[in-house]
Formats: structure tokens, C-alpha cells, sequence
């Protein structure tokens, strides 16, 4: 095989192994920002010079034969160099550049997250910002996103999680619901009141809380009611409709709070489980982080602990 030909395998490997990482032809063609029928024809001209399948596939998704992810897995530590080695020479430059692809929870996203984005932009005008709102826990790796904002209390240890801020979880409801319907002085009395709760599963819902002053104690309270949801804002605007109390994160609420148009119920008591204690910017765990993400991820961690 001449030299040329030799270079083409390269970057024929190199698409095999975003398909393998991928999944499906159109995600790795998404990645690579080719078409689909160029990723097909590289493999097949790859399978060809190696005298032996590589993928296998079928008909909802594809994955490496065991010949292909070897062919992968060895030449996987070069690639990493090879990009590396690129990106940090292009980080030499004295601003940061490229595309941050962001993934983020709807309510999340929509109320802390996007209303940071222009002021990034202006200061960094050579980055571009692709953010996807959803509740669904993408895979990065998979889904080729730098970053993922989540709102939660343990990050996965093959990540490198950025702690944005800390966030603690509110037991609210409106002073008009509290005048009518009274309020509720310990955990139990919950179980007399209309609770608003986030839809996690078919299990009977139930809070849980911890006393203020031993934390280490933790009292659960079957609650019912007659409005559910799998997302902070819908609960939100249920409650400032005078329907029940309902348990928000701090991000969603603490406007409300402190305009007077919530009050926050059981002050000597902790909520726990019900939402996250903290938000991150998390990412894959790799040696090199590109200047952009970084730029990004910094300018979260200011605005968001200004704004707390």
C-alpha cells in the first residue's frame, strides 16, 4: 500500500470509530458533518482493503465486529494525541473559537442558562453556542455534546464535573392557598393539603425531610394531589394559580420568595431527594479541554453565583 492510500486509511479508521462510538450511520454523519451515504462508503471501502467485516449491521442500529473495534481500540491512544496536539495549538490564539455543543434540562436551561448566553457571545464573538433543551440524560459521547448542565447530587466518576453553583430545594406555596386552606407547621400536616408533585415514577409519592438541626434523621410523608409533573416550571405555575403546595428547586422559586408572592413553609425542615443540591457543567473525562469550553463553563460559574 503506497503512502497516500495509507493516509486515507487513516481517516477512514477515524470514521469507524465515530460510527462505533455513535451508534448509527445519520448520528456519526451528524458528527462529522458529512452525509450519511459518505460515511457508508468509507466503511465499505475500509472493509474492503481489510479483507474483513467491520460492522455489523441491523436493522434499528449498528456496532463493530470484533475485528473493527480492535482495528478502533489500537489506534484510539493516536488519534487522542493527534487531536491534542491540534487543539492546543489552536488554542495558542488569543481568543477562544469554535462551536460548544450544550446539553440542558427544559426549566433549567430556560431560566438560568440561556439568559447567560448573549453576554458570552459579546465577549467571546468567535464562539458559537448549539444548546439543546431536554430532560432526557443524553449521552455526550454518543450525542457529541462538550457539555452537559445538570442539576443533581452525584456526577459520574468517568466525568469532570464543574461545580456552577449549590442549590437547595423549596417547600412553597402562594399566601392566598396558605389562607385558605391554613398552614402547614410540621411534615405530617402535608398529608391534609393539596401537593403538587414532580412525576418520577408510579410509586405513591412522598416527601421526604430532614430536621434542620439533624440532618442525619430523615422523615418521609405520603402526600397526594391532584397535579403532577415532570417539570419544575408546569409546578411552578400551578402553584402561583393558588392549586397546593409543591416542592421547587431554589432556581425556580426564589424570585417568587423574595417578591412575596410564595412563602416558604417548614423552616426547620430540609427537604431531601426531590431535586439536586447542586448544578454542574459536566464533560467526559479527556487531558486536554478546549479553550472554548473553558470560557464558557467560567463564565457560567461568575454569572450564576452573581445571580444566586
Amino acid at each position: 500500500m503506497n503512502d497516500f492510500k495509507k493516509e486515507l486509511m487513516w481517516s477512514h479508521i477515524f470514521w469507524l470509530g465515530m460510527l462505533g462510538d455513535s451508534g448509527s450511520y445519520t448520528a456519526a454523519a451528524r458528527r462529522l458533518g458529512v452525509s450519511k451515504g459518505a460515511v457508508s462508503l468509507r466503511i465499505a471501502e475500509l472493509e474492503h482493503v481489510c479483507g474483513i467485516a467491520l460492522v455489523q449491521r441491523t436493522t434499528r442500529s449498528v456496532r463493530l465486529t470484533e475485528a473493527g473495534r480492535t482495528l478502533v481500540d489500537s489506534t484510539r491512544h493516536a488519534f487522542a494525541a493527534i487531536e491534542q496536539g491540534f487543539e492546543s495549538i489552536r488554542d495558542l490564539a488569543e481568543v477562544p473559537r469554535g462551536a460548544v455543543r450544550v446539553t440542558a434540562p427544559v426549566a433549567l436551561g430556560r431560566q438560568k442558562i440561556i439568559p447567560l448566553i448573549g453576554k458570552f457571545l459579546v465577549e467571546c464573538p468567535d464562539v458559537r453556542v448549539e444548546i439543546e433543551l431536554s430532560d432526557h440524560l443524553s449521552s455526550l459521547a454518543q450525542e457529541g455534546f462538550d457539555l452537559a448542565i445538570r442539576h443533581t447530587t452525584n456526577v459520574p466518576e468517568t466525568h469532570v464535573a464543574w461545580l456552577l453553583r449549590p442549590s437547595r430545594t423549596l417547600l412553597v406555596a402562594t399566601p392566598s392557598y396558605l389562607e385558605k386552606h391554613g398552614t402547614p407547621h410540621t411534615p405530617d400536616d402535608l398529608a391534609r393539603h393539596n401537593c403538587l408533585y414532580y412525576l418520577r415514577s408510579a410509586a405513591a409519592p412522598a416527601w421526604s425531610f430532614t430536621p434542620l438541626k439533624r440532618d442525619s434523621e430523615r422523615y418521609s410523608v405520603a402526600i397526594k394531589g391532584n397535579f403532577s409533573a415532570n417539570n419544575s416550571e408546569a409546578l411552578r405555575e400551578l402553584v402561583m394559580a393558588d392549586q397546593g403546595i409543591a416542592l421547587l428547586p431554589d432556581f425556580t422559586a426564589h424570585d417568587d420568595v423574595d417578591a412575596g408572592h410564595l412563602s416558604q413553609l417548614l423552616p426547620n425542615w430540609t427537604p431531601v431527594g426531590a431535586f439536586g443540591n447542586a448544578i454542574y457543567a459536566i464533560r467526559p473525562y479527556s487531558a486536554y479541554v478546549p479553550r472554548s469550553v473553558r470560557a464558557f463553563v467560567e463564565h457560567l460559574k461568575v454569572e450564576l453565583r452573581l445571580k444566586t
